[in-house]
């Protein structure tokens, strides 16, 4: 076996050895025994919140060892396939065989760099809220072009996304929008894309000058039922408004909208759906997520500082840039992973920003630290 290919086996090996720590593998099957007994129970649905939960815990149960089990088959397979084609001096057979080792080597690392999304809150859903920032009709433009690029990311992981509220821009783009994401570890891999993202580009305003425009990111998890953040009355006002855009199928004209403002924090959240009622629900769910974040974020100092050093949507403040002319580059500016491929980024290619900052920092542990770990 060529030297590259051995080092490819070592480090799906590697990724194994965590994947197997983090599902705790020794106590997996007894685990996943015990999920079936309880679902079995003709009373769990009395609770749907908790019969949620479970069904919830017990398929990420069912994928983790699935997961392990698929990659540890396919090494075996593809070790001995290489084995087999040298002792028959079949250089074909070697050669895809080794090609697979190459591709599940890529796709052991996603996995592990997964498995490291073991934070509070990282298997659950998310918020993502999108504000433009310095830059006037530009930034609009440019928070609109983000909200595409996470949209489109969600959709092609797989994830529900809905739409909680959108404010169109003056003349082009949106001031605002937010969307509740749905799925597995949804907040634990767009938490890293809070902070501000700057754009340069040409203007297609038809000015022809180069522009630099700014929007800010945020994301904070949805709160669990089961997790009581308590609000109280006397800290919020609740306004009802008529929604307002630029138009389209997303926006919503009755006096529906209901906006939030829990006075303590300055924390302001807003939902636009048909119904007034599932806006009030809608948008307390948020103001506590918000809430629960802070006091994520207290505990977590890590977490705290990356947004206190988020700060206004401008300059000295971006965690990213994306420069479209005069030369194509994404660039994270704390993890220093950059790509000349602007298209595919602003098409939702986003998963090598955020395994970048997953490996560097993930509940404070780095994938080599977790790697270590015993």
């Amino acid at each position: 076996m060529r030297a590259e290919t051995q080092n490819s086996v070592e480090a799906i090996k590697k990724s194994l050895a965590l994947l197997a720590q983090r599902m705790d593998r020794e106590t997996a099957a007894h685990r996943l025994e015990e999920f079936d007994a309880m679902i079995e129970d003709p009373n769990l649905w009395n609770d749907p919140a908790r019969a949620q939960k479970l069904m919830r815990e017990r398929q990420q149960l069912m994928d983790a060892m699935g997961t392990y089990d698929a990659i540890s088959r396919d090494l075996n397979d593809n070790v001995e396939l290489i084995e087999l084609g040298e002792m028959e001096d079949d250089a074909e057979v070697v050669a895809e065989a080794e090609q697979a080792i190459a591709a599940l080597k890529e796709k052991a690392a996603a996995k592990e760099l997964e498995a490291l999304l073991d934070g509070e809150a990282d298997g659950n859903d998310t918020f993502l809220e999108i504000n433009a920032g310095a830059g006037g009709t530009e930034a609009c433009d440019w928070a609109s072009m983000l909200q595409r690029m996470y949209v489109r990311w969600a959709e092609k992981a797989g994830y529900k996304v809905e739409l909680q509220s959108e404010e169109g821009g003056a003349e082009a783009g949106i001031k605002s929008c937010a969307y509740k994401i749905s799925g597995p570890n949804a907040y634990g891999w767009l938490k890293s894309e809070s902070g501000v993202h700057r754009l340069v580009r040409i203007s297609p305003f038809g000015k022809g000058t180069r522009e630099t425009s700014f929007a800010s990111v945020w994301v904070y998890p949805v709160v669990d039922d089961n997790i009581d953040i308590e609000v109280n009355p006397a800290d919020i006002r609740i306004d009802t408004y008529r929604s307002s855009g630029a138009g389209g199928q997303h926006v919503n004209t009755t006096d529906s909208a209901v906006r939030i403002t829990h006075h303590p924090t300055g924390i302001v959240v807003t939902s636009s759906e048909k119904s007034q009622h599932q806006n009030r629900d809608i948008a307390m769910k948020a103001l506590k997520s918000r809430l629960y974040q802070m006091e994520l974020d207290k505990r977590n100092a890590a977490i705290n500082e990356a947004h206190e050093n988020k700060g206004s949507a401008g300059w000295g403040n971006q965690i990213r840039s994306y420069v479209l002319q005069p030369y194509q580059m994404v660039k994270d500016l704390r993890t220093q992973h950059e790509t000349s491929d602007t298209q595919g980024v602003l098409d939702g290619d986003l998963d090598g920003f955020m395994a970048a900052t997953l490996a560097m920092q993930v509940s404070g542990k780095s994938r080599a630290d977790a790697q270590g770990e015993d």
